[in-house]
């Protein structure tokens, strides 16, 4: 057996250096580049072998570990989970830094590789400089953390189980079934210590997602629960993007018949003007999904979670209605008591279509009529004005309409994803992007700059308000490096206005949610409300920055941007509350059972009202 004589971290960045992944007969290569923010638990480890060379895979200079993190999966995410970037940190608070985005990737199902530094394995210098103690065990450290939001987690404390790791960190990985965050906890003097490694574990090694088919039994099974349907609708999750079924969901809809509706990752997989596309369903989905989603007698579920948003807490649908899951995870084809077909959504689509040829479903002109009247709501609300500033649904329909069909939309938290579910008009194919499984406060501003690197030849604008950019915006000094023009659209409403309306809606006045300065009369926080110039901050990291009160302004900073070669900002104030309203919806909060406040124990009322009508199973 030949064997070459290298470090544990050598040996792990030239493994990460020859995977790749087969779909459809193309091969990609899995990792081109690995973010990182080096301190004494990795910069002698993997810094020092990414940095000797005789690799492919190109460095990138994190800011703060939770952002490149979550860029990193950003990028696997428009990548459509083919490719990833790897997440190199230090010991202690670099590496607790990570668990957030750790979840975000897992909750969305999206491949995450974290590599985040430990204490020493031989245990000698003990305590090191960042390391917690555990007085119940020596073995314990922080990144045990990591075992509660990553699919898979191992602890190299020995340079030789790298391979059993390795592998199996890359089989969770491209597993479109079970694929989420997984991380391999490096003891810093293990990074360092050299092993004979078999050049066999060093040698191209291809990964297949060969595409699962449904069996005869299961095609057979959902095609006759959906005969005896006679409204039927369509769920398009994300599972149907991230297996490229886009063209086979078209076919399959235009064949039968049945209208879709789209969950936030599946948005923008057919157009949004497609006679079948019924637009956002849920919490905050639009009226046209909502509406006809609580005359359905079947649901067919294509690659979703049916996550509680997306069902509205499992009060958008009757009783009686019946689910058919198409989707290649097990765990959640069962969910809403659905009926469980275990297969590529591409697939599934392709074989169900010719199942059901001559099926047609009763709608007759609701579809149409739904249709219509939801898209005129949209031009409502995107041309709305105020005599007060700039409301937010008219600067969002400016953007929208200023786009070119290949632009690419981020987004992630607040009240805009809620907007832009509703009403945003992606362009083409893969352009609409939007974590909404974590709601992830600062993915925006640092996803976009995994989005900007998966597409480096495309416009990318993330949506995000003035509470996210205060939370993460360390990766824009990044996109400033690397020479990325990003949009940045902040908008700017003086809080956290989405919490604040949730707040207001269930009975409670305003409180903790408005940016405020402390009122020393009341000793509360009911002062004036706090300025702040984010164009001027963003300015002093090297971006081109507008300050934007009017629809004037906006349009002119939207067209100056294009000639700018960095990243841009654009500061629109807005005026607050000016978001949209839930359609046909509800969603279920936990509120107080027991209050002195009039407005809150009749929204407790409400709240049990609600829970009577929603399914339990």
């Amino acid at each position: 057996m030949k064997t070459v004589r290298i470090t544990m971290a050598q040996a792990l960045v030239r493994f990460l250096d020859r995977q790749y992944i087969e779909l459809d007969g193309v091969e990609h290569k899995f990792v081109n580049a690995m973010f990182g923010v080096f301190g004494h638990g990795c910069v002698v480890g993997v810094g020092q072998a990414l940095q000797q060379g005789g690799h492919g895979i190109r460095f990138l200079q994190g800011k703060n570990e939770q952002n490149m993190a979550l860029a990193a999966t950003a990028f696997a995410k428009q990548k459509n989970r083919t490719e990833i970037i790897p997440c190199v940190s230090s010991i202690g608070p670099g590496a607790m830094n990570m668990v957030t985005a750790a979840g975000c990737a897992t909750a969305n199902r999206i491949p995450l590789l974290l590599l985040p530094g430990d204490t020493f394995a031989c245990r000698q210098p003990d305590p090191v400089l960042q390391q917690a103690e555990f007085f119940g065990s020596f073995g314990q450290t922080v990144t045990d953390a990591f075992r509660g939001v990553c699919h898979y987690f191992d602890r190299i404390e020995r340079p030789e189980q790298l391979m059993t790791a390795a592998i199996h960190a890359m089989r969770v990985l491209t597993d479109p079934a079970d694929t989420g965050a997984v991380c391999l906890a490096m003891p810093q003097d293990v990074e360092g210590e050299a092993y004979d490694y078999p050049e066999s574990f060093l040698r191209k090694r291809v990964w297949h997602l060969d595409r699962r088919v449904p069996t005869g039994a299961q095609t057979e099974r959902a095609a006759r629960l959906i005969r005896r349907a006679k409204k039927p609708i369509l769920i398009c999750g994300g599972g149907v993007r991230y297996s490229f079924a886009g063209d086979a969901l078209k076919s399959f809809c235009e064949s039968t018949g049945i209208p879709f509706a789209e969950t936030q990752a599946g948005k923008g997989v057919l157009p949004w003007s497609h006679p079948l596309n019924l637009g956002g369903i849920g919490v905050t989905g639009g009226q046209a999904a909502n509406l006809l989603a609580k005359e359905a007698d079947l649901v067919i579920a294509a690659g979703t979670r049916l996550t509680d948003f997306t069902t509205s807490s499992k009060w958008l649908f009757r009783e009686d209605t019946q689910f058919v899951s198409l989707n290649i995870c097990p765990f959640d084809a069962v969910k809403m008591d659905g009926e469980p077909i275990l297969c590529d959504a591409r697939e599934g689509l392709t074989e169900l279509e010719k199942a059901l040829k001559g099926y047609a479903p009763e709608w007759g002109g609701r579809i149409a009529e739904a249709r219509d009247r939801w898209n005129a709501t949209v031009d409502g609300w995107y041309g709305k004005q105020s005599e007060q500033g700039l409301c937010q649904t008219r600067a969002l329909g400016i953007i929208n309409e200023f786009m070119q069909p290949g632009d690419i939309a981020v987004g992630s938290a607040g009240s805009l994803p809620g907007d832009m579910q509703r009403l945003f008009r992606p362009g083409d194919r893969d352009t609409y992007h939007m974590e909404y499984g974590f709601s992830n406060m600062g993915y925006e501003t640092n996803g976009a700059l995994g989005v900007k690197l998966a597409c480096p030849d495309r416009e990318v604008y993330t949506f995000f308000g003035d509470g996210t950019y205060l939370m993460a915006h360390s990766e824009l000094l990044t996109c400033v490096q690397e020479g990325l023009r990003v949009h940045f659209c902040l908008f700017d409403n003086s809080g956290w206005g989405c919490i604040e309306n949730l707040q207001n809606n269930q009975g409670a006045d305003t409180f903790g949610t408005v940016f405020r300065f402390r009122n020393p009369e009341t000793g509360e926080l009911d002062g004036e409300i706090l300025p702040v110039d984010f164009a001027k901050n963003a300015e002093a990291y090297g971006l081109k920055t507008y300050s934007i009160r009017t629809e004037k302004e906006l349009k002119e900073a939207l067209a100056d941007a294009l000639k700018q070669d960095r990243p841009v900002l654009y500061d629109i104030k807005v005026l607050p509350g000016t978001m949209t309203p839930g359609y046909e919806s509800w969603w279920r909060v936990g509120v107080a059972e027991v209050s002195e406040m009039p407005r809150v124990q009749k929204a407790y009322e409400d709240l049990m009202e609600h829970v009577r009508d929603t399914r339990k199973f």
